[in-house]
């Protein structure tokens, strides 16, 4: 695990392995605060604060933590640096953070958070588990912006809270509410199936340089 190099932690935590377009982790706040592009990107970028934090702790302390209490022991990390992005927002961001309300301490029970902290940073290198946690984070934040995005585009004309369609646009209510929510989400992972495929087949009709060093040398 230790040997795994940073891109290949990148290109995981992003894309390959995305918490949300591959892992289905999460759904909870993907699903209720998507409603626009800013509640996702704020929730993202929350939980990417946690995720970094949470990594690093628990890789510098996995040789002391009884395998018997792991989860517990990770818990108690990730719920105290939830809390410290709880009071941070709401000094600092009050709005965005009754905006969000109770889904930010339920960054505590994320899969997504506890699921890294367990497969990934209990196994590696300090370093190593909070660039995890950012491209990881980074990924979470990229997927709950596309969806709010999405919800927000649809479902009230604007992005970011600026009108893109002009005052003739008739909203799509429905996208905003909790059914919006499920059918934007399955045509943004039918979309991320679509291009995993055709990256896929673009691989594998790449000739390997072995196979081409074989021609080469059968035509002399």
């Amino acid at each position: 695990m230790e040997d795994k190099s940073y891109s290949s932690i990148a290109a995981d935590g992003f894309w390959n392995n995305n918490a949300v377009f591959a892992q289905l982790l999460g759904m909870c706040p993907l699903l209720a605060v998507t409603s626009t592009a800013e509640n996702g990107i704020a929730m993202g970028l929350a939980s990417m604060v946690v995720l970094i934090g949470a990594n690093f702790v628990v890789s510098l302390i996995r040789h002391w933590i009884p395998r018997e209490v792991r989860i517990p022991a990770y818990i108690v990390v990730i719920a105290s640096f939830v809390t410290v992005v709880d009071l941070t927002m709401n000094a600092y961001v009050h709005d965005l953070h009754k905006t969000l309300g109770l889904f930010i301490p339920l960054i505590v029970v994320n899969c997504a958070i506890l699921g890294r902290a367990e497969a990934f940073a209990s196994k590696t290198t300090p370093a190593r588990a909070a660039f995890d946690g950012v491209m990881t984070g980074l990924g979470f934040t990229f997927a709950l912006f596309v969806l709010g995005a999405v919800r927000e585009v649809i479902g009230m004309g604007t992005i970011f809270g600026v009108s893109i369609f002009g005052g003739d646009y008739i909203p799509v209510l429905m996208m905003i509410l909790p059914p919006g929510a499920f059918i934007a989400l399955g045509f943004i992972l039918a979309g991320v199936r679509i291009i995993n495929d055709r990256r896929e087949a673009k691989r594998q009709a790449k000739p390997h340089p072995v196979e081409n060093l074989q021609v080469q040398e059968a035509s002399a």
